[in-house]
């Protein structure tokens, strides 16, 4: 690609299609120490990131194996081995094996007892005796508003924090006041689980609003065509939002993607900002991890294309393929502690049932959400959760 080329990736991209039409974590455990006197065994899991706020299972976790479960060692009450949810050792190391013990192999400052992904060191968040009072001194169904089977009361909710809804029937449900504008999405998943059609879904939810959002698609893996006929086959619009400005598509070469991704960065924020988009969705991630073999550069270019969409200051969808060992983390291990949510969509198979999909929520900052693992179908509608119903 020439410097010209690289320049004017996005308005070559969108001139391109306006012609056509016309024509591994480290697995030691945090060995905190139990105050004596206290008599606390509590772990040092965070009850709302590492533990189960609102069902008692584990769904989550599979033996403790995937750093990115949430608190595989036990539950939110329960005692617990003192395993780090993200795989950190309590030798300063953390899970991605860097060993300054205050800042993270991507940058995130864990200064004033806050963790690199958010969690704050400070206080018993167990509720061991302080002068404030235990957080579970009150049953604890009281304390959160109800357990995991209930539905959340959104007229009850306050919050600061402007939300979104994906526009994902039945998963909207299962947020408490919807998504916090400007996070970063990731959906991880095996092949046919639906990440592609969540990423349309989303889109097609903030066009189709009184208030419209404007949204991107960035395809690596399809053509133009390909994602403009899936999206009539299901009677979205696309064509016609094209036409009337609010949406683009477009279809890039990984390969080209990654040879140009510094200009690429460095155009996005202001691209985005000039085309007046609310919504921006990366189809997939994995394959632009995929283009660097070397384990530290591939981390410090996804962490900068990740903190370029927050700089661009838009709500962001990425797909990533599920790791073939872990169904439970994505194929590289790294997009998930970069993001601010993160949403599996796996099989679930049965000797006796048949193959169901299912979602599960696995973290989301700045937001309740329910950690039950609900069934979902995809439809020509697109993608619907059965909130009410249960996998098992």
């Amino acid at each position: 690609m020439s410097d010209d080329a690289e320049d004017d990736w996005f308005e070559d991209a969108l001139g391109e299609e306006e012609s056509a039409e016309s024509a591994e974590p480290a697995d030691a455990s945090d060995d905190r120490e139990s105050d004596a006197d206290e008599g606390s065994d509590a772990g040092a899991d965070d009850p709302f990131d590492g533990g189960d706020a609102f069902d008692e299972s584990d769904d989550g976790a599979a033996d403790g194996e995937s750093g990115l479960a949430d608190s595989a060692g036990g539950g939110a009450f329960g005692d617990s081995a003192g395993d780090d949810a993200f795989g950190g050792a309590g030798d300063g190391t953390d899970g991605f094996g860097d060993t300054d013990g205050d800042t993270s192999a991507f940058g995130d400052v864990g200064t004033g007892g806050d963790s690199a992904f958010g969690d704050s060191g400070s206080g018993d968040a167990f509720g061991s005796d302080t002068d404030e009072g235990g957080l579970f001194d009150d049953d604890f169904a009281d304390a959160m508003g109800g357990g995991g089977d209930a539905d959340f009361e959104d007229d009850d909710f306050e919050s600061n924090i402007p939300r979104l809804d994906l526009g994902i029937e039945g998963l909207d449900n299962m947020v408490q006041g919807g998504i916090p504008l400007r996070h970063l999405i990731v959906i991880v998943g095996g092949a046919g689980t639906g990440k592609t059609t969540f990423g349309l879904q989303f889109l097609q939810h903030g066009l189709e609003k009184d208030d419209t959002d404007r949204g991107v698609f960035i395809t690596l893996e399809q053509t133009y065509e390909d994602i403009m006929a899936t999206a009539e086959e299901r009677g979205w619009e696309f064509e016609r939002h094209e036409a009337e400005g609010n949406l683009a598509v477009i279809d890039l070469d990984p390969v080209e993607m990654a040879n140009s991704l510094d200009n690429i960065r460095g155009e996005l924020p202001e691209l985005i900002e000039d085309f007046g988009a609310d919504r921006f969705v990366l189809d997939s991630v994995s394959l632009l991890e995929m283009m660097y073999d070397d384990v530290s550069r591939r981390r410090t270019e996804v962490f900068d294309f990740t903190q370029s969409l927050k700089q661009a200051g838009v709500t962001t969808v990425l797909t990533s393929e599920a790791s073939e060992d872990n169904p439970y983390a994505s194929r590289h291990g790294i997009i998930e502690y970069l993001t601010d949510a993160v949403l599996l969509l796996r099989y679930v198979r049965s000797e006796t049932q048949e193959t169901r999909l299912a979602v599960e929520i696995q973290k989301i900052r700045n937001a309740n959400h329910s950690r039950e693992t609900k069934p979902y179908e995809i439809t020509m509608d697109g993608i619907s959760v059965y909130e009410q119903a249960n996998i098992f």
